[in-house]
Order: C-alpha cells, then sequence, then structure tokens
C-alpha cells in the first residue's frame, strides 16, 4: 500500500522556512522547562478522523478516494489501512495515535468473531509500532455507531446490549494493555436521551455508573496502568448527554465512587458546544486533579455542531499550555489531533498539511507558554490578589475557626473593604507581549 508513498518526510526547517510542509516550530528533541517537546505535548494522530471518514457529510456521499474503504475482503483492507497509517505517521514523524475498535477493523457477525479480528489486527499494529517506535496514546470502544446502540449502551433499556457493550469494551481495553498503550477512553455518545417521556433518568445513570465501575474493576484485574477517561460532551448525536461538561462528569465520578479512578479526556470543540471555553474546562479539570488527555480541534462559530476542524487559535493555546505546564504538565495524556481535514481537501497532501499545521500551532503555543511561566508577572498578579486568604483572618475563615457570627462582628468592627480592580485588560495586553 503506497498511499502516501509520494508525500514527504517533515522535517524542522526553523521559523524563517516558507515551506509548506515543514516544521517551523516543532522540534520533538528541544527542551523545554528540561523536557523534549515531543514528550511535553505528545502528539496524537486520531485513527478515525484520518483514516476511517471518507468525506461524506448528511446532504452527500463521500469525496474521498482511500483505496482501503471498501473492497470485498474487509480484514485485508483492515490491513491495508494499517500500513497506510503507519506510513503516514512515519512520514509526519507522529510519536503518538489513537483509535476505535470499529476503525482499525470490521468487528463481524458475532462477538467472538470481533473479538479474532482485534486480535488480527492488533498483532499487525504491534509489528508497526516495533517498526517505527510510534506508540498508542489510547484505545476506545465504538458504542454509538451500530443500530443497537440507538438507546445507548451501558443506559440502554435492554441488559443484553449493556452486554454487548461490556464486551466491546474488554476486548479493546485488553488490546490496550497489550500494545503498551497509556490511556483508555470512553466516549458516551449515545448515553443521554432525545426525551425524558420514555426515559427513567436515575435508572440510566446507575446503570451507567455500574458500567464504569466495571471497566475500573476489569483494568486492575488485567494490570492495566494505564488511566481511564471519559470524554466530555453535552449534546450530539443525543438531545442531551450525560457526561454534559468536566463538572458534570465530576459530580457523576463522586456519586459512583469513582474519582481517583477515572479522569478526564477534554475536547475543545466539545467545550465550546457546552457553553465553554476550551481553557475554562481545563481550568476546572485541574483544580480538581481530574485532567488527563485532550483533544484538539475547533468548532465554527457560526455552525452549531461538532465541525471536528484542525485547531489554528495560537491566543487559546497558549493559554492552555500555560495551564498545564503550571501544574506540572499532563501525566499519561497528549494532545490528540480528533480533527478531519474538510470535505473538499481530497488529496493525500491535505491531510499532511493539517497535521503539520497542527504539530507547529502546539509547538509555538508551548513556546509562548514557557516564556509567559519564565517571566511570572501573570502569576505573581494572580497570588498578589488573593493573597489576603493567605493571612490569619483568611486562615481562620478557610480554616473553621471562626463562626459566621465572630466572621460578621469582625466584619461590623473593621473598616469599610475597598474593591481592588482585576485589571482584566492590563493581562490581556501581558499575555499578547508573548504571543
Amino acid at each position: 500500500m503506497s498511499y502516501f508513498a509520494d508525500l514527504p518526510a517533515i522535517r524542522f526547517e526553523g521559523p524563517e522556512s516558507r515551506n509548506p510542509l515543514a516544521y517551523r516550530y516543532y522540534e520533538p528533541d528541544r527542551l523545554v522547562l528540561g523536557q523534549p517537546m515531543a514528550e511535553i505535548l505528545r502528539p496524537c494522530v486520531a485513527y478515525w478522523h484520518s483514516f476511517c471518514w471518507p468525506g461524506s457529510d448528511v446532504f452527500g456521499s463521500g469525496t474521498f478516494e482511500r483505496p482501503w474503504l471498501g473492497g470485498p475482503d474487509a480484514l485485508a483492507m483492515a490491513e491495508a489501512k494499517a500500513d497506510a497509517a503507519f506510513d503516514f505517521f512515519a512520514k509526519l514523524g507522529a510519536p503518538y495515535f489513537a483509535f476505535h475498535d470499529v476503525d482499525a477493523v470490521p468487528l463481524g457477525r458475532s462477538i467472538r468473531e470481533g473479538w479474532s479480528n482485534l486480535d488480527a489486527i492488533a498483532d499487525r499494529f504491534a509489528g508497526h509500532m516495533e517498526r517505527t517506535g510510534v506508540k498508542l496514546l489510547w484505545g476506545t470502544a465504538n458504542l454509538f455507531s451500530h443500530p443497537r446502540y440507538a438507546a445507548g449502551a451501558a443506559t440502554n433499556p435492554d441488559p443484553h446490549i449493556f452486554a454487548h457493550a461490556a464486551a466491546q469494551v474488554r476486548a479493546v481495553l485488553d488490546v490496550t494493555k497489550r500494545l503498551g498503550g497509556t490511556n483508555y477512553v470512553l466516549w458516551g455518545g449515545r448515553e443521554g436521551y432525545e426525551t425524558l417521556l420514555n426515559t427513567d433518568l436515575k435508572r440510566e445513570l446507575d446503570q451507567l455508573g455500574r458500567f464504569l465501575a466495571l471497566v475500573v474493576e476489569h483494568k486492575h484485574r488485567i494490570g492495566f496502568t494505564g488511566t481511564i477517561l471519559i470524554e466530555p460532551k453535552p449534546c450530539e448525536p443525543t438531545k442531551h448527554q450525560y457526561d454534559f461538561d468536566a463538572a458534570t462528569v465530576h459530580g457523576f465520578l463522586s456519586r459512583y465512587d469513582l474519582v481517583g479512578e477515572v479522569k478526564l479526556n477534554i475536547e475543545a470543540n466539545h467545550a465550546t458546544l457546552a457553553g465553554h471555553s476550551f481553557e475554562h474546562e481545563i481550568a476546572y479539570a485541574l483544580a480538581h486533579d481530574l485532567l488527563g488527555s485532550l483533544d484538539i480541534n475547533r468548532g465554527d462559530p457560526q455552525n452549531g455542531w461538532d465541525t471536528d476542524q484542525f485547531p489554528n487559535d495560537l491566543n487559546e493555546m497558549t493559554l492552555v499550555l500555560y495551564r498545564i505546564l503550571q501544574a506540572g504538565g499532563l501525566k499519561t495524556g497528549g494532545f490528540n489531533f480528533d480533527a478531519k481535514v474538510r470535505r473538499q481537501s481530497i488529496d493525500a497532501i491535505d491531510l499532511l498539511h493539517a497535521h503539520v499545521g497542527g504539530f507547529d500551532l502546539l509547538a509555538r503555543a508551548l513556546l509562548n507558554a514557557e516564556k509567559l511561566i519564565a517571566d511570572s508577572s501573570l502569576a505573581d498578579f494572580v497570588s498578589r490578589r488573593y493573597a489576603g486568604w493567605d493571612g490569619g483572618f483568611g486562615q481562620d475563615i478557610l480554616a473553621g475557626r471562626l463562626s459566621l457570627a465572630e466572621i460578621a462582628e469582625k466584619a461590623a468592627a473593621g473598616p469599610e473593604p475597598h474593591p481592588v480592580s482585576g485589571r482584566q485588560e492590563m493581562l490581556e495586553n501581558l499575555v499578547q507581549r508573548f504571543i
């Protein structure tokens, strides 16, 4: 399979390069805060959008001529797709990839046939991984595309469908461990409802809680040392999904005693669909030690759905990296390009252009964030703004040494406090100096 054979291998040429197929900022081995850039970012290619999507939309059929899409022998096509994918990873210099089970191989007509097919393609992945050095960031099971999951997988009214979903997850979690994956992701695309008229919401949440507990139990049983992740999204395909946003998932994990066992895979486009910024969702996850990994893409502000475009907002990504670096960086996670080229970008080279731009955006934002941290002006301002809580009165309140009545008496006996400016405009100007 030589679909990508004519594409050049991407090399670093520096910021002055005019070559559209060269890295201007992404240097895998460059040290940033003492670590190689590639290890901090862990950039990852999404198997599904890059190699499985045919370029179709709800109004038209596929526009991409990928030779592995279709054909009489589905398993042979899956093998050809894997060969092409790892050829692409090598051209790009991508250190990681991620996949769903149905992206990698057809699951066949029965659970056991699906297991057999998945094992076969895992063998092929393993050979390519050993040859190229590309690693698995995470695996996941697709529990939303098949008609059986129209009413959900774990939240389905039929326990036999719950069991079918469990069989898929067990198989992919086993393969993820076998391939050395550092995370396992659960996205509840159909775990929600279209109408409350036919929905027992409490029952469905209890089912979902039990399902996730079973996944965690199996993780420990097989000795998988990676992180279990949930990927929040508010809607689409369902009207309302139970994993609406980071705060909702946090509450769910607390309710079912799973905090500490499960973290979050935050996606940029999902954050904006929930009415948040990407930075907000990351900040919330970091504040509660829930951040595991990231899917980076963007939506179109004029479209109210998940357009999964490649990221290009340097301001946003700089602040995202700044927050993550301040918190000590990602542990097992990375930056997965859960993004697809546009339907009119029909050539193989378009896929390369998209990822080169994405890698460079990440790298440039990382270097900006490094400068923001070294300068320390932003962090120092925030520390000064809350300094009162570090003193005696603030600490007495937080430690519970004062009752509500005692706090009220201190307020009545003291002078009128005067608000201090938040200096938002100054801080926005400050950040721009590092972009």
